[in-house]
């Protein structure tokens, strides 16, 4: 019987490595580079473990596997012993994560590996195209969408709720009342990342910026209240954002939708976005 590969987990003297990988594809990468370049590899502080194949006693300058272990499980390169490696690795204690994503061939891969004893997941979404714009959006931009302040949070925090029950099927408030998710809504608005159209005190349309690297800004979170549904609030928003991204902080705005979400796609399709790659998420 063939002696299945080991994983080792990068630390500081990968850093060089690590980062050459995350670069060599930057949109897919772009939900670790963010959280690379903000604080570094070593663990602790990354809150979550870089992976890759042990090749000692040499320490390769190439990392050909490469998968990011910590709140998501994100495989981002490997064959298919690197994603048995690292299913190997992430069944040596319980799941910690709550969902595998990332490009499609290789989240479908590792669930395979991984289903048995994970399985059954709440939800697999296998197709998700992934798409990106460089340029300012083909359509105008809504003059209304701003940056959420701080002194928002409480008007802001019902519509993101109400976004991640529908694009996600759970409550975020269960388990601690919803702390842990105000909290993260409340960093995202003060790192100026989340962005909303109000009208007579509530939130018609929001959107934020979940990862943000040197060259990539991801969108997520797109939501129009459904009162307003069907006037175009959802592609002049984006496109609002998507200029933020361009024209303000010069990066690439990427984003990744559900295939059978025939609105959401052809609304980014005429803001300007096309499709690079294709991801894939399994929801526990």
């Amino acid at each position: 019987m063939l002696r299945l590969a080991g994983t080792r987990v990068l630390n500081a003297r990968d850093d060089a490595a690590i980062r050459a990988a995350l670069a060599a594809d930057p949109i897919v990468s772009c939900m670790v580079s963010s959280r690379v370049e903000a604080v570094g590899v070593e663990p602790r502080r990354l809150g979550g473990e870089l992976w890759t194949l042990d090749r000692r006693p040499l320490r390769s300058s190439w990392l050909d596997a490469l998968c990011f272990s910590g709140p998501n499980l994100i495989p981002l390169r490997g064959d298919r012993a690197a994603l048995r490696a690292f299913a190997d690795r992430a069944l040596r204690r319980a799941r910690q994560c709550s969902s595998l994503v990332g490009p499609a061939t290789l989240v479908l891969g590792l669930w395979e590996e991984l289903a048995m004893a994970w399985g059954p997941a709440r939800d697999v979404r296998t197709s998700q195209p992934l798409m990106a714009i460089e340029t300012p959006p083909a359509v105008e931009p809504d003059p209304h969408v701003r940056r959420v302040v701080p002194s928002e949070l409480d008007t802001y925090l019902p519509a993101a709720i109400a976004m991640f029950i529908e694009e996600v099927g759970v409550d975020p408030r269960l388990g601690d009342g919803g702390a842990s998710y105000r909290s993260r809504v409340a960093e995202l608005i003060s790192a100026g990342r989340a962005f909303a159209r109000f009208e007579d005190g509530e939130v018609v349309f929001k959107a934020e910026i979940g990862a943000l690297s040197a060259t990539v800004g991801q969108i997520q979170g797109v939501w129009v209240h459904p009162e307003w549904r069907g006037r175009g609030l959802g592609t002049a928003g984006t496109a609002a954002v998507v200029q933020h991204l361009v024209d303000d902080l010069g990066r690439i705005a990427s984003l990744y939708v559900n295939s059978y979400n025939a609105p959401a796609l052809a609304a980014y399709r005429k803001v300007g976005f096309r499709q690079v790659g294709e991801f894939a998420t399994v929801l526990f």
